[in-house]
């Protein structure tokens, strides 16, 4: 990923959280058939979350075979929020529409795991991170065995070993501060989800307060 010295993230903590909250992401890797990409929930190891990712697909899913086949190498990419910047937002002139986000690239080797309890494994996994924080979760845990064999037998569960982790926070850090702010102020009056969460953002990036505006001390 081309990454600007003013756009990159190397911080692991930030990077990991971009992860954990966009865990919706494109595995892409290059085998037999050639390209081949997947959406795919991830989930953080829970006692290796800068390591070790889990996932599952389709066994239908020809995808799983490149992993046999070729070795195992991939690329995960996990995009964060976005939204397109227009120019008239800037308070200097001339200047160009842009677009802002911020993506994660998660590069590394993926390890298969068939066997039913593996499986089992990786998909209650799933379901606890996504279930999370719900008042009535949806638990393995509560399902009839029969079921859960049946749900076995129609994926294949994996890990992704991160070897080497790339962030992009692309986000006005190469413009002044007028500019940031009439940047932001318009992706607040945009006021949808991918507006506001981009806003936020690149208040944190460019060291304004999340509430106040003012300049943030951190």
């Amino acid at each position: 990923m081309y990454i600007p010295a003013h756009f990159a993230e190397t911080d692991p903590e930030k990077l990991t959280a971009v992860i954990g909250d966009y865990n919706f992401g494109t595995l892409i890797s290059a085998g037999p058939r050639g390209l081949f990409a997947t959406h795919l929930p991830f989930v953080p190891d829970p006692a290796r979350p800068r390591e070790l990712l889990h996932a599952h697909m389709a066994r239908a899913n020809p995808h799983w075979r490149d992993f046999a086949e070729s070795g195992g190498e991939a690329l995960a990419i996990f995009q964060g929020p976005h939204a397109y910047v227009s120019a008239t937002w800037y308070a200097t002139r001339p200047k160009v529409p842009t677009w802002n986000y911020i993506a994660v690239h998660v590069y590394g080797r993926v390890r298969l795991r068939t066997q039913p309890q593996e499986i089992l494994e990786t998909l209650a996994l799933t379901a606890r991170y996504q279930e999370a924080g719900r008042a009535q979760p949806w638990r393995m845990e509560d399902q009839p065995e029969p079921f859960l064999a049946g749900m076995a037998r129609g994926v294949v569960a994996l890990e992704l070993a991160v070897e080497r982790i790339e962030g992009k926070f692309k986000l006005s850090q190469n413009v002044g501060r007028a500019d940031q702010e009439g940047a932001i102020a318009g992706l607040e009056r945009e006021g949808d989800a991918l507006s506001l969460a981009t806003a936020e953002a690149m208040r944190r990036a460019c060291g304004l307060d999340v509430e106040t505006g003012k300049d943030d001390p951190r």
